[in-house]
């Protein structure tokens, strides 16, 4: 498991495959595996945690779910590969990247690796779900997982932004501490719930000011 992530994670992760938890999370996923069709790919689904390194970081976007239709995970909260239709939630991001950020171009497919590679760590509490059955996965153990890790990141980093979407999101501004790190709320970027706040939140710009104040680099949102 470990070449599936960058080395800089493993003195948080590795003591969490440990656990009790995770030991019985990974006979689980295993199990459902050789029953079903789950996503995302073996290979893939700690990909946010090797596209960033644990030094980078500069800032969380915490989903829920992969994505579980055919050819949509890959690994990155509300990201999917190019040449995969650019899902409804992504899409009002964009739509609101384009009114923050000046310039920002409505991109043409719904990679955001280019984010990861920057130090977004695109997190959601869930790595992995059965095809075509949404929250499947949910309660088996990943949400231990991402919590342990959402403290860790929070206990041993500075100044990294947290962007919350949606109810189930911000409960986990919990886990952090908000003396040290600036927490970014808002409602879900899903068509339910869009015009309710979170367009008009501004969250990207304020990132970036925030990155700027304590002498990090801005996050070049454009992909």
């Amino acid at each position: 498991m470990s070449d599936r992530f960058d080395t800089s994670w493993d003195p948080i992760i590795k003591p969490l495959f440990q656990t009790p938890e995770i030991q019985k999370l990974s006979d689980f996923v295993i199990q459902e595996r050789s029953l079903y069709q789950v996503f995302p790919e073996k290979d893939l689904v700690f990909n946010a945690f090797r596209l960033t390194s644990f030094p980078k970081l500069k800032v969380v976007i915490l989903g829920q779910d992969p994505y579980h239709n055919d050819g949509q995970a890959h690994g990155l909260s509300f990201s999917v590969p190019q040449g995969i239709a650019i899902p409804p939630s992504l899409r009002n991001i964009y739509t609101e990247l384009v009114t923050d950020i000046p310039g920002f171009r409505y991109p043409t497919h719904g990679d955001l690796t280019k984010w990861a590679e920057q130090g977004v760590l695109l997190l959601n509490a869930t790595l992995t779900v059965r095809a075509h059955e949404a929250g499947s996965h949910q309660k088996k153990g990943w949400e231990y997982f991402t919590d342990e890790v959402i403290k860790s990141i929070s206990d041993q980093s500075e100044h990294v932004v947290f962007m919350l979407w949606g109810s189930y999101a911000i409960k986990k501004s919990g886990l952090i501490d908000h003396s040290k790190h600036l927490i970014l709320t808002a409602v879900h970027p899903s068509p339910l719930s869009v015009y309710r706040g979170f367009f008009g939140s501004a969250h990207f710009s304020q990132a970036n000011s925030y990155l700027s104040a304590h002498g990090k680099s801005a996050i070049d949102w454009q992909v």
